[in-house]
């Protein structure tokens, strides 16, 4: 009786076990994304809060994260911009790893979601 107890919870458990992992490893991320974004002086032209609203932001017309357009944009393409820039976006893909310009645009988007 007991066994089967703890047979039946052990799904559970192993479901919160792995939540608390992928939790984790995104808080993680978002706080390595956003140390990227500082020093990568990202918040330069987007913002300290990804708005674009800073005199250097306005004058280059860059791009408010919070938009229904950057929204609507696939990571893979938020990627793309990073890694080759695009515009007046200077391109990272030469000083940033792949893992790096993924934490970036992660915390982009936590950015635009605030």
């Amino acid at each position: 009786m007991m066994n089967r107890l703890a047979t039946g919870k052990l799904p559970f458990v192993l479901i919160a076990i792995m939540m608390a992992m992928v939790l984790s490893s995104v808080m993680r991320a978002q706080g390595n994304g956003e140390k990227l974004y500082n020093a990568n002086k990202c918040a330069t032209c987007h913002g300290a809060d990804g708005a674009a609203n800073s005199p250097t932001g306005k004058a280059l017309k860059a791009r408010d994260f919070h938009s229904p357009e950057v929204k609507a944009e696939k990571d893979s393409d938020l990627s793309a911009v990073i890694t080759n820039g695009k515009g007046k976006m200077p391109a990272f893909g030469k000083q940033l790893k792949p893992a790096e310009i993924a934490e970036l645009v992660a915390y982009s988007r936590a950015l635009g979601n605030k």
